[in-house]
């Protein structure tokens, strides 16, 4: 794993709730509905997520609502 990749890893939900300004609950909420890209190593109890897949999850969700409702 490169430098840039650890720079861009997350672990926990606290973590990752600092990142999408959500409470670590909010965060784990979003994980346990499958509705973020949180996910968690073969063996490993902690969560984790990518600043750079979050932020392209957050765009997408984002983009998605200014749709309009009819296209």
């Amino acid at each position: 794993m490169t430098d840039d990749e650890k720079g861009d890893l997350l672990s926990g939900y606290e973590d990752i709730g600092k990142h999408l300004r959500q409470t670590p609950r909010q965060a784990k909420h979003l994980a346990e509905i499958g509705a973020s890209p949180i996910f968690k190593l073969p063996g490993s109890s902690i969560v984790r997520a990518r600043r750079s897949t979050l932020d392209a999850w957050l765009a997408d969700r984002e983009a998605a609502a200014r749709r309009p409702a009819d296209a």
